[in-house]
């Protein structure tokens, strides 16, 4: 079996705990399947951009370019450096890599509870698939006369042909792939995330390309919801929720509400996928770095090793990736572990020992 690079960017704050945890999850897989994981660990932080006054040194791309997959802990400190700053780095790596697809389950485990009464398990099982590279997030714009009362900023979103199309024949296939909400005549739905209605140039010529992505896929149902009212359903059926695809900022904001109906953030995983695999793909929890809470050992380590699974599927590794998800969901069930977001006292190693442990047993 070949062996696989892999990239580490503990980042700030709890990052360095929670990449521990990814790499004990590495190392039961490695384990049991005899698959060895070569890991080479980069530095890359607020801490590092105070020493060299960049987020990344220039040739980060072209280093990790030669790895098979990146894993991300967690990006940001804004008491070390303002916020817009260090989430280039994170901009930049999506974009070199052309991670198009921002990929978010949002489901439940077995022993977890929603803040959103009546959610569980059975009824929540949805997928967003956001836009990574374009859209709200293109970076253009500027500031002009700063400081006089007819000072301005203007930011503008690009939304292009391929870049719209190409995101949402993924939510089709991936749909089609989940077979979820279909009926006699369909195998699963896309719900198309706009605002339409207000943005009358950017959103409708989104809407424009998903009508035409859709006739090419007639076995899949459509629906479509303003993003405003798709916050509301989202609470209140969100079992009426199969595949959703969203622009960059759209799709930012609903899977963190999402995070907090599947039982909060440490459950969060995420995906930024170059599906061609012309590039690496990065892999993240997507909690943030909570730095009031670095070096207390109190995390929730479940999103990250959730995408640890997910790097793995994309690698083509399904058994290990199932094992991980079987792992979680068997220490979760019997209810003994609980961090502290959970209510318990369980230590974010403590939670990530037991998960490889069953790994290990089954």
């Amino acid at each position: 079996m070949k062996d696989y690079k892999i990239a580490l960017i503990p980042g700030d704050g709890v990052g360095p705990e929670i990449s521990r945890e990814a790499e004990r999850i590495l190392h039961a897989i490695s384990k049991k399947y005899s698959i060895r994981f070569k890991t080479g660990c980069f530095d890359w932080s607020c801490d590092y951009y105070l020493k060299h006054g960049e987020m990344m040194p220039e040739t980060a791309l072209e280093t990790l370019k030669s790895y098979d997959a990146i894993f991300l802990g967690c990006i940001g400190d804004a008491n070390k450096v303002p916020d817009h700053i260090s989430l280039t780095m994170l901009l930049k790596i999506r974009k070199g890599f052309d991670q198009y697809v921002n990929l978010r389950p949002i489901n439940m485990f077995p022993g977890v509870e929603s803040p959103v009464k009546g959610v569980t398990p059975e009824n929540l099982d949805m997928v967003v698939v956001r836009e990574n590279t374009e859209g709200e997030y293109s970076g253009a714009g500027g500031f002009f006369k700063l400081g006089q009362p007819d000072g301005f900023a203007t930011q503008t979103g690009y939304f292009t042909q391929k870049g719209c199309e190409r995101v949402m024949r993924f939510a089709f296939e991936l749909a089609q792939k989940r077979k979820k909400l279909g009926d006699g005549n369909h195998v699963g739905m896309v719900t198309n995330c706009t605002k339409s209605n207000a943005l009358n140039y950017s959103m409708v010529f989104w809407d424009m390309v998903f009508n035409q992505v859709a006739k090419g896929y007639p076995n899949i149902k459509t629906d479509m919801a303003l993003v405003d009212a798709m916050t509301m359903w989202f609470v209140k059926n969100p079992e009426a929720f199969d595949v959703i695809v969203a622009s960059n900022l759209f799709g930012d904001i609903i899977t963190d509400l999402g995070a907090m109906i599947q039982g909060g953030m440490g459950f969060a995983a995420g995906a930024n996928l170059n599906p061609e695999k012309d590039y690496p793909s990065m892999f993240e929890p997507i909690h943030g770095s909570a730095p009031k809470y670095a070096g207390k050992a109190v995390v929730n380590p479940v999103a990250t090793i959730e995408s640890v699974r997910m790097m793995l599927e994309h690698l083509d590794l399904q058994e290990p990736a199932d094992d991980i998800r079987s792992a979680i969901t068997a220490v979760l069930k019997r209810g003994e572990l609980k961090t502290r977001d959970m209510g318990g006292t369980t230590k974010t190693h403590e939670l990530g020992e037991a998960i490889a442990k069953q790994i290990l047993s089954e």
